[in-house]
């Protein structure tokens, strides 16, 4: 029986790990190899597969690094929905609600936390998503049709609310540029602030 193989070269963090999780849902019989072109990656990826209760085998080839996936015989697999239920931080109504005041994540390099918040973006993108994003100050950046993260946005629309302050558009002169979204105002924010089960400040 063949193997199955992910290649996760030249993938960008979180991707390999979401690809690996999209394959550990799907199944397979005995064993998986993931291929992953960087130390993050493995390390990521081997962390998560072990979380998830499969063994992890790694060795490294030609500058990559081939993880074998193993899970003992008799074992059964987590259905795409108990994955989803695990991954999920809070179950009350409410759900979660992300406060974005910044358009990039953390101090220190503006470039470098471009590539977080992108990476931030992409992750909720393909997890279960938030209740709402709430966007104030630069973070209603993100929601421009310029913004490095508009893929990931226009996504996490069609489950996600995403709230824009239109006070803080109006400052920077960029509503027209708004690809996505409802400009909202701080009742409305807030409202959603204090009816969630759980807030995310990001900034």
């Amino acid at each position: 029986m063949s193997k199955k193989v992910l290649d996760c070269r030249g993938m960008a963090c979180p991707q390999p790990v979401l690809e690996t999780k999209k394959a550990l849902e799907e199944g397979f019989q005995q064993e998986m190899l993931i291929i992953v072109d960087n130390d993050a990656a493995r390390e990521n990826v081997s962390r998560f597969a072990r979380n998830a209760g499969y063994s992890v085998e790694v060795e490294e080839k030609e500058g990559c690094y081939h993880l074998t996936v193993n899970r003992g015989p008799g074992e059964t697999q987590p259905t795409a929905a108990e994955t989803a239920n695990e991954s999920c931080d809070c179950e009350a109504p409410g759900g979660i609600v992300y406060f974005i005041t910044t358009n990039t994540l953390g101090q220190g390099s503006p470039d470098l936390g471009e590539v977080l918040m992108k990476s931030l973006m992409v992750t909720l993108a393909e997890q279960k998503p938030p209740r709402a994003l709430c966007l104030l100050n630069t973070g209603v950046f993100l929601a421009l049709e310029d913004s490095p993260v508009i893929e990931q946005m226009k996504k996490l629309s069609a489950s996600t609310e995403i709230l824009v302050c239109g006070t803080c558009l109006n400052y920077y002169k960029v509503k027209e540029k708004m690809a996505v979204g409802v400009v909202s105002n701080m009742y409305d924010i807030n409202s959603r602030l204090t009816g969630a089960s759980k807030v995310i400040t990001v900034g």
